[in-house]
């Protein structure tokens, strides 16, 4: 009875050996799949991952950012297209008040809609990680001193003629409502 017992627990010992020894040899160098019951390939894999990167980096890049970098270009559309200009004195990459006011309202959809219609955005960007340059460096500087930046983000709106109409200084609470709410009571001269 017990090598009875014993015969069967080998039997059953046997066929997992076989069966991962099957495993086995489908995963030979010649072989880049595995077959038990689907088929899974690691070329496949890695080509599917490199083709979503390459398409989410070129949806990307094909979107438009409504955000300018020139103040002198910006200043000529405000004036042309009897917007308000909004700079954004912002630390993108590093400041975590910047990086939060940036999801919380700039890119929110009811901000967008908005400043679409009624402004020219500026990012005037001092980054720490990106590169940036020398003129962008110089003009950000320049600009930052003339509205007296004391800190990110700050937000300055001027009118097309180039008066300042409103600054901010920190993060706005309040979400987009509040924001575009206030840039509403604006004078639009």
């Amino acid at each position: 009875m017990i090598a009875r017992c014993y015969r069967i627990g080998l039997c059953a010992l046997e066929k997992v050996m076989l069966h991962r020894a099957a495993r086995r040899t489908a995963l030979a160098p010649d072989c880049n799949c595995i077959e038990d019951g689907e088929v899974k390939s690691p070329r496949l894999f890695l080509l599917a991952a490199a083709v979503s990167l390459l398409l989410a980096s070129l949806a990307r890049a094909e979107a438009p950012s409504d955000w300018l970098h020139d103040y002198s270009k910006a200043q000529e559309e405000a004036k042309s297209n009897h917007k308000l200009l909004l700079l954004n004195f912002t630390g993108s990459d590093w400041c975590g008040w910047c990086i939060k006011f940036d999801k919380e309202i700039l890119s929110q959809s009811q901000f967008k809609s908005y400043a679409h219609d009624n402004l020219v955005l500026v990012e005037l960007d001092f980054p720490r990680r990106k590169t940036q340059p020398v003129e962008v460096k110089k003009q950000n500087v320049q600009l930052a001193q003339q509205y007296q930046v004391l800190g990110f983000p700050t937000i300055v709106v001027l009118n097309s003629n180039g008066q300042k109409l409103w600054q901010f200084d920190g993060y706005f609470p309040g979400g987009p409502e509040a924001f575009v709410a206030q840039l509403q009571k604006l004078p639009k001269s």
